[in-house]
């Protein structure tokens, strides 16, 4: 199998265009309902963003098109039967859990989350834009999205193709049908954590029935869905992993990734567990991924690294007898390795923590008999638990970590979260991830910076070279 790069994705696999930049196409292999990316690639790249691939914050702007469907205003999270004081076509409902802000190492402070569209009226619905607005001043727009942002067939990776098919191919167009579904990846970004809101609304234009009886789309505009995106704090953790030249790969917060795009059907409800998680794999001084033999997982400079705990807690789940897999393979794409699959290996060998406060750790694709810990063991902070490996459904070594609100990858959401101490020292840039091969090979320092500097409270975002002490 070859492309340009491999997105390490679990289920279903996910495949990259192989020649070019064009719109990445993914392809689904074995159980649909089972999905979480992992590794090494960054998909395909529109060239735009370097690092995170945040959406817009604009304080002033507003959202353009007519309305004259009439505003319909939602004032309340916890009165939802306030949130629809008239006729609305197009139906807004919030996936996931509560969400708060985080500063990234863009100096920004980010909030990510997930809508579900879906048209309950008689005539085909065109979305014309979306405007995140503030719930206590809706005339001040947070994001607006609109033409590129929703849909953009050349476009693989940045501030573009938020409005998706369920559960999470990019859509072909901004038109939903009547009865039919889609789903809307949010980001946006502020100066500071204090200039999120406690709630934000959703204002949707659009081309839809105005009525139940309206079989001729006309121009509507609803206010409606409200989301608490200030619940909480971000948790501050430790690193997993120690040393110089990681590499946060799939990181949050840009739309083409496979863990920002993963929304997966689980228990009823579309969640987004991989939403803010990292795939960390490590380069040499020179920014090379391997050296030697590119077959060989000692060959990669992070095999076999130590994983730490990022914080106190209790161990709940762990898998120790997964088998490494040959680098450059994925085995979701491959029938015979896939059929090996499932969801309780999917993930390779791997450790679930419980942290306390209705939050997990996961650390996946472990060396096999590399863990130190067992269910019911209380753990510390910097304590190893195991050794870095490319188990599950990987395609080289890395280590997948993520926080979620559940102790299962299925029907939990993601959590977003900062690291107490890193030196930023550049980013690797999407295209030229995109130009490799499927080890990797190359070196990959063009944007490394040789002062690196010392960051605290952030999540490194996707693409971003980190020191950590130790």
């Amino acid at each position: 199998m070859s492309w340009t790069p491999k997105p390490v994705t679990r289920w279903p696999a996910t495949r990259w265009s192989a020649s070019s930049l064009r719109p990445c196409r993914p392809r689904t292999v074995i159980l649909a309902a089972l999905a979480l990316t992992l590794l090494v690639a960054a998909g395909c790249s529109s060239g735009g963003d370097a690092e995170g691939g945040a959406g817009r914050a604009d304080s002033a702007g507003q959202s353009a098109g007519a309305a004259s469907g009439g505003d319909v205003t939602a004032v309340s999270e916890e009165s939802p039967a306030t949130a629809s004081a008239g006729y609305t076509a197009l139906t807004v409902q919030n996936l996931g859990s509560p969400t708060f802000p985080f500063m990234g190492s863009d100096g920004k402070a980010h909030v990510a989350y997930a809508l579900q569209l879906t048209n309950a009226g008689p005539a085909s619905a065109t979305l014309q834009s979306v405007d995140i607005v503030d719930a206590a001043d809706t005339k001040r727009v947070l994001a607006s999205f609109s033409g590129a942002a929703l849909v953009d067939p050349s476009c693989g990776y940045g501030d573009c193709n938020r409005l998706r098919l369920l559960p999470s191919a990019p859509a072909k167009d901004t038109v939903i049908p009547s009865g039919e579904s889609g789903s809307l990846l949010v980001d946006f970004a502020t100066d500071d954590v204090a200039d999120v809101p406690e709630r934000v609304l959703h204002r949707i234009t659009a081309l839809a029935s105005a009525n139940p009886a309206s079989a001729t789309p006309a121009p509507v505009s609803y206010t409606v869905a409200p989301k608490e995106v200030s619940a909480r704090t971000a948790r501050v953790i430790s690193p997993p992993v120690r040393g110089n030249n990681w590499v946060a790969q799939n990181g949050c917060c840009g739309v083409g990734f496979p863990h920002v795009d993963s929304l997966m059907p689980f228990d009823g409800g579309l969640w987004g567990s991989q939403r803010f998680a990292i795939d960390w794999m490590r380069t040499d001084d020179h920014g090379r991924f391997y050296v030697g033999d590119k077959t060989r997982n000692e060959s990669y400079q992070d095999y076999g690294q130590e994983v730490h705990a990022v914080a106190d807690g209790t161990v709940t789940s762990v898998l120790d007898d997964v088998q490494a897999n040959a680098p450059g393979i994925l085995p979701a794409a491959v029938p015979a390795l896939a059929a090996k699959l499932t969801i309780e290996n999917v993930d390779g060998n791997h450790v679930i923590q419980d942290l306390g406060g209705g939050t997990w750790a996961m650390y996946a694709h472990l060396q096999k008999r590399s863990l130190t810990v067992k269910p019911g063991d209380k753990v510390t902070k910097g304590q190893v638990i195991g050794l870095l490996g490319n188990t599950g459904n990987s395609n080289a070594p890395h280590l997948h970590f993520q926080l979620m609100d559940g102790p299962n990858l299925d029907g939990s959401d993601g959590v977003p979260y900062v690291l107490d101490s890193f030196d930023y020292a550049g980013y690797v840039a999407p295209a030229a991830i995109l130009a490799a091969d499927d080890y990797l090979t190359g070196e990959f320092f063009a944007q490394h910076n040789g002062s690196p500097q010392a960051r605290t409270d952030q999540l490194p975002l996707n693409g971003a070279i980190v020191n950590f002490g130790g």
